[in-house]
C-alpha cells in the first residue's frame, strides 16, 4: 500500500476529546496505508464479524476512492475476510456460546437482542443470516447466534457468502462506476438502500412461494 492511495480520513486530532472508537478508527487507517494495508483491511473484515466494532465498510470506502479500478479487487478481500470472519463467529457460538460469546455479545449491548435472534433463526433460518450480512443489522450478533442456534454450517456459509458479497461489490461498484463524488451518497444513504433492497429480496421469496 503506497502513500496517497487513499483519501485521508476527516482531520481528527487524537486528544482527550477523541472517542475510543475514534481512535481505533484513526489507527486502522494509519495501519491500511502501509505496505502490509490489504492484511490489515482483511483481517479487519475478519474480526468484525465476530468482535470488531467498526464495519469494514468505511475502510473499503477509503480504499476504494483512492483507487477506483482497484474497486473490486478490495470488494473481493472485504467479502472473503468477513465470511470466513462469520465462520469463526458460528465456531464461537457453537462452543463457547455460554462464556465467551455471551460476553461479546453483552460488551456491544446486544444481550437483549439475542432471544430475538434466536427466534428469527428458527422461522427464518438462512434468511436471518442474509438480512444481517447484507444490511445495516449487526452481522457478529448473528453470526454467534447462528453457532449457538446450531444452524446448518453449510446453509450458513452460503447464505454470508451471498449477502456478504452483494453488500461489498455493491458499494465497490458504485464508486467504481461513479469515482469519489458517490462517497457522500454512500456514506448518507447506503443503510437505506440495503433495507429497500432486502424488502425487496423478502417479497421476491413471498411472491414466488404464493406462485407455486
Amino acid at each position: 500500500m503506497g502513500q496517497g492511495r487513499m483519501n485521508e480520513p476527516d482531520a481528527i486530532v487524537p486528544s482527550k476529546k477523541v472517542s475510543f472508537m475514534q481512535r481505533i478508527y484513526i489507527r486502522c487507517m494509519e495501519w491500511i496505508q502501509t505496505p502490509a494495508g490489504l492484511w490489515v483491511f482483511f483481517f479487519i473484515a475478519l474480526a468484525e464479524s465476530s468482535c470488531f466494532p467498526i464495519p469494514p465498510d468505511v475502510f473499503l470506502i477509503a480504499l476504494c476512492v483512492g483507487e477506483p479500478k482497484k474497486s473490486f479487487k478490495f470488494a473481493a478481500i472485504c467479502t472473503a475476510g468477513s465470511v470466513i470472519g462469520g465462520a469463526l463467529g458460528y465456531g464461537l457460538g457453537l462452543a463457547f456460546m455460554d462464556t465467551l460469546g455471551m460476553k461479546i455479545v453483552e460488551l456491544y449491548g446486544l444481550a437483549a437482542k439475542y432471544d430475538v435472534v434466536m427466534a428469527w433463526y428458527q422461522k427464518y433460518d438462512a434468511l436471518a443470516v442474509a438480512a444481517a450480512g447484507f444490511t445495516p443489522l449487526p452481522y457478529k450478533l448473528f453470526t454467534i447466534t447462528a453457532g449457538a442456534c446450531k444452524v446448518n454450517f453449510i446453509t450458513f456459509m452460503l447464505a454470508s457468502l451471498a449477502s456478504r458479497a452483494a453488500r461489498f461489490f455493491l458499494v465497490a461498484g458504485l464508486i467504481y462506476k461513479f469515482g469519489a463524488p458517490v462517497q457522500y451518497f454512500i456514506n448518507k444513504y447506503f443503510n437505506l438502500l440495503t433495507i429497500a433492497f432486502l424488502l425487496l429480496l423478502v417479497g421476491g421469496f413471498v411472491v414466488v412461494k404464493l406462485l407455486l
